[in-house]
């Protein structure tokens, strides 16, 4: 029998979409407050998973839903990084 592979899915903390991993982005915040994209999703600390898509980030940082799903204040240069990755 061929065993099928599950897929990961997470829910984004935007859109409240759950979908596929990979199609997800996922920001790590450390206890010592140090917010990092993690493009492996193997860094340390509380993770949150946002869509791909430039409006989910652009509405994330309105909304501060990352702020809050991590617990730390979220600086700029994080949402820059993310609409980099997605305007690539």
């Amino acid at each position: 029998m061929n065993k099928v592979k599950k897929v990961p899915l997470r829910t984004c903390v935007v859109t409240k979409e759950v979908l596929p991993k990979k199609d997800l982005i996922r920001i790590a915040a450390t206890k010592e407050g140090l917010v990092s994209v993690d493009l492996k999703g193997k860094a340390p600390g509380r993770g949150a998973y946002i869509k791909n898509s430039e409006e989910a980030i652009l509405l994330a940082k309105k909304s501060k839903a990352l702020d809050r799903k991590l617990e730390v204040s979220v600086p700029e240069s994080i949402y820059e990084e993310l609409l980099k990755l997605v305007n690539h």
